[in-house]
């Protein structure tokens, strides 16, 4: 069973960095999924922030480019995400997420962990 643990998150101010990382464990096939960061704000709906996929490509949302930066080690046990110059529309809860198609909707996530960014 895949399972999915986010670490990382907490309280900054504008400006400040963060990185996030999720444990991931349980799947079985390394080589076809793609994995991702979601977020969502009070009163917003969830929202992709950045993507990276099996071929090691990444994609990222208009916001949040050339600000945060998603990796996974070498070992894919592990994805990260960098988080530079935040801002208070940052603040949210993250989550990590799995999938075996193109992370859309993917199938498998993690409880989330809280974000605030203070101004």
């Amino acid at each position: 069973q895949v399972q999915l643990a986010e670490s990382g998150g907490g309280s900054v101010q504008a400006g400040g960095s963060l990185r996030l990382s999720c444990a991931v464990s349980g799947y079985k096939d390394r080589h076809f999924y793609c994995m991702a960061w979601f977020r969502q704000a009070p009163g917003k709906e969830r929202e992709r922030v950045a993507r990276f996929g099996f071929d090691g490509s990444t994609t990222y949302t208009d916001s949040v480019k050339g600000r945060f930066t998603i990796s996974q080690d070498n070992a894919k046990n592990t994805l990260f995400l960098q988080m530079n110059s935040l801002k208070s529309e940052d603040t949210a809860v993250y989550y990590c997420a799995l999938d075996y198609g193109s992370c859309v909707r993917p199938t498998y996530w993690g409880q989330g962990t809280q974000v605030t960014v203070s101004s």
